[in-house]
């Protein structure tokens, strides 16, 4: 099990305000296009930038609960150091911080897996070789026990698939305390099989592992993977894709005591434009929400979803809800959305927020959402919060009251 320290308030807004900009990123030093968070036992904030900082590699960063940024590294790159971090960070019982990079390296650019203490001393676990071992891992790990971490790579393993120039169809990949990687799986493709895994992994009590693919599977729109402590991959699912089921599940899973797992697809469903979908331990899916879009409803989910102790589940959509200041009726700057249970039994969505770009956030992408201890959610947007990067903005950390 990953060890997750207790959470207290988190970054603090004003209790008046249903959502609230905390930080703004800028486009020199503090990092643009920030990823998921995670929280410390004083409510401070910790995440990456994909991009920013002193080499423009990206940074690790941490925010203080009256949004005070300190930019704890900055990623050299190749041939030192990971470039261009992205999923979720996590933490040991000593208060590490574990997490990848897509890039970067001492062994030709592939991504890294680090270890980052209180400091902000960086040390690489791992860098990938780009072959077999995989290759470009953009999502966070987990952690059993005794120290091993899990993960996923989108190339790498077999090398029949080409993935963007990362050659390889994917892995899920074990990292042990003495840095020695071992592939527990490496995907094979369509139609046996799923390719380029994009979400990070939930493990259970019994050490079996649990994530998607966006792409392959019976109709190659992608999969629910299982795969055991010893490297035997189940496909639970192989999405069928528009109407009647989701397709190119991006984001990784959450789990429920009953075994039930649930996430997004990017498309599919009822209007083509993504779903929220669970899955029994059985195997057998129920989509839970077919997206809609502009004005009602939100539009392509990237990222995955948080659920709280009543069974509701959020997440956050690209694309939809109402209008923005500079975001167009056609591709309004996406949404924060809650699902929950209507007393009839029925599952309905509701929309708690639809982004603004400008001073507001826009486009919140892959980054997930946490839910405090407080009852507050926060969050990150990759782009908004002013007019750098290029006019779009750099990203933004928000909070909201649900």
């Amino acid at each position: 099990m990953v060890v997750f320290l207790p959470v207290v308030a988190a970054a603090q807004f004003a209790q008046s305000k249903t959502y609230s900009v905390i930080y703004r990123f800028q486009e020199e030093g503090t990092g643009t296009g920030p990823s998921s968070l995670t929280e410390d036992a004083a409510g401070n904030l910790y995440g990456t930038t994909e991009g920013g900082g002193t080499y423009g590699h990206g940074t690790v960063f941490e925010l203080s609960k009256t949004g005070k940024e300190t930019v704890l590294h900055s990623f050299a790159g190749d041939p030192t150091d990971g470039a261009n971090p992205g999923g979720t960070l996590i933490w040991d019982s000593a208060g590490n911080l574990y997490g990848t990079t897509s890039g970067g390296g001492t062994a030709g650019g592939f991504g890294t897996v680090f270890k980052m203490d209180k400091t902000g001393k960086e040390t690489l676990l791992y860098s990938f070789t780009g072959g077999s071992d995989g290759a470009a891992p953009a999502a966070g790990l987990v952690m059993d026990r005794k120290g091993n971490l899990y993960g996923t790579t989108v190339g790498g393993g077999d090398l029949t698939c080409d993935n963007f120039g990362y050659y390889g169809c994917g892995t899920v990949f074990r990292l042990d305390t003495t840095g020695k990687e071992t592939v527990l799986h490496g995907f094979t493709g369509p139609s046996a099989d799923g390719v380029y895994p994009e979400g990070g992994l939930v493990r259970d009590s019994a050490g079996n592992l649990y994530g998607t693919t966006s792409v392959g599977g019976a109709s190659n729109f992608g999969i629910v993977f299982k795969v055991t402590a010893t490297g035997k991959e189940t496909v639970l699912h192989s999405f069928a894709g528009y109407p009647t089921d989701g397709a190119n599940p991006y984001a990784g899973l959450v789990r429920d005591s009953a075994g039930n797992l649930y996430g997004t697809t990017n498309q599919g469903g009822t209007s083509g434009v993504g779903t929220v979908f669970k899955l029994t331990a059985a195997g057998k899916e129920t989509v839970l929400h077919s997206f809609v879009g502009y004005p009602t409803d939100g539009l392509y989910p990237d990222a995955g979803l948080v659920r709280d102790s009543g069974g509701n589940l959020y997440g956050t959509t690209d694309e939809g809800g109402s209008p923005g200041a500079t975001c167009s009726a056609a591709a309004p700057c996406g949404t924060v959305f809650k699902l929950g249970r209507h007393s009839s039994g029925q599952w309905e969505v509701a929309l708690l927020h639809s982004f603004k770009a400008g001073t507001d956030g826009a486009w919140p992408l892959n980054g997930n959402l946490i839910l405090s201890a407080d009852g507050n959610l926060y969050g990150v947007t990759f782009y908004g919060g002013g007019t750098g990067c290029s006019g779009f903005g750099c990203g933004t950390v928000f909070g909201l009251r649900p």
